[in-house]
């Protein structure tokens, strides 16, 4: 399934930027290539020097930065939009900062799940919790899409923002 996502952000003309290894986003990555797309990787040179992944060695371009943060900081400011696919803690991690920036209007890009076989059922569930219980405010729903549709999902992060809010609008509901 990611890799039919990456063929079709490939043919609808779109490149990826990912964290460089071979998991699910690796197959992302298989899907972009083989229909012709770019992709950049972003790795830390630790993951090499360690081998903590394997990295993937046919990104069209490989960055590879000392720390996490600065990887994250390399994938952000390359994207376009977020797409969250099934992973692990720096997942989620990754999620959790991606939106945490965006409700705080530091960008306006489009997050969404790619909810695979309901594997993000629960975090979703917990973040209305959390709204319900009044720790989150309602309005953190418009920050982000969950889907298992591959058409929904690409139409939702192909879809201009109108604009970026303000700190004070999402703040006060």
């Amino acid at each position: 399934m990611v890799e039919k996502m990456g063929q079709e952000m490939a043919n609808r003309g779109h490149s990826l930027v990912f964290g460089g290894g071979n998991g699910l986003m690796g197959a992302a990555a298989r899907g972009v290539k083989s229909d012709g797309g770019y992709i950049l990787g972003v790795i830390p040179k630790f993951f090499d020097e360690e081998k903590v992944e394997a990295i993937c060695d046919f990104c069209d371009e490989l960055i590879q930065p000392d720390t996490m943060r600065q990887r994250k900081q390399l994938m952000e400011d390359n994207a376009d939009a977020f797409i969250i696919v099934p992973g692990c803690i720096g997942t989620y991690e990754e999620f959790f900062e991606i939106l945490t920036l965006k409700q705080l209007c530091r960008h306006n890009k489009p997050i969404a799940f790619y909810n695979i076989m309901g594997y993000y059922d629960d975090i979703n569930y917990a973040m209305e919790q959390a709204m319900k219980k009044n720790f989150i405010r309602d309005n953190c729903k418009e920050l982000y899409y969950v889907t298992d549709k591959l058409d929904d999902l690409l139409r939702y992060v192909e879809t201009p923002v109108d604009k970026i809010r303000t700190i004070k609008e999402l703040k006060d509901g």
